[in-house]
């Protein structure tokens, strides 16, 4: 399968780091509840956040390597939001099956809702609405910057 001219693996290699990124993020995160840090302070590590901030990492990368173009932009997003979504599953399915709580089921981020069904609404919903949001968000940055950052030709040497 060939994406904007690329493979399944050409895109994880681009967005290798993003990934890390993100599982940074949601590492500190589990860590710092974890470790008794206020919730004020919690709150500020956001996986949505970095996932956000990833997405836009990426359409930078994708328009400066010439990597692609909107399908690329809507894959990356699809992958990123992915990664997010399954890094918090995988915090709430440790709380199913551990009964150590984590931050990732307190009730003001979903706790309210049985595991199972917390688990489900971030593997439709946030999966579904985070691609969409992430698309246009991408789509939106690639449009400017083809419009006002257009990539120049490299110089060639007349021999």
């Amino acid at each position: 399968m060939k994406i904007g001219g690329h493979g399944f693996r050409d895109h994880l290699r681009l967005l290798a780091p993003l990934f890390g990124l993100v599982a940074a993020v949601w590492a500190l995160r589990l860590i710092m509840d974890l470790a008794g840090t206020p919730p004020a302070i919690v709150r500020l590590t956001s996986v949505s956040v970095a996932g956000a901030v990833a997405i836009l990492i990426a359409v930078l990368l994708i328009h400066h390597r010439r990597f692609g173009g909107y399908s690329n932009v809507v894959f990356a997003a699809f992958l990123v939001t992915c990664w997010e979504e399954t890094l918090i599953t995988l915090a709430i399915a440790f709380t199913a099956l551990t009964g150590i709580p984590n931050v990732y089921v307190a009730p003001e981020y979903g706790g309210r809702y049985s595991h199972g069904q917390h688990i489900a609404g971030h593997l439709t919903y946030g999966v579904g609405l985070g691609t969409l949001f992430g698309s246009a968000m991408g789509a939106l940055l690639l449009w400017l910057l083809r419009r006002f950052v257009p990539l120049t030709e490299p110089h060639r040497q007349v021999p």
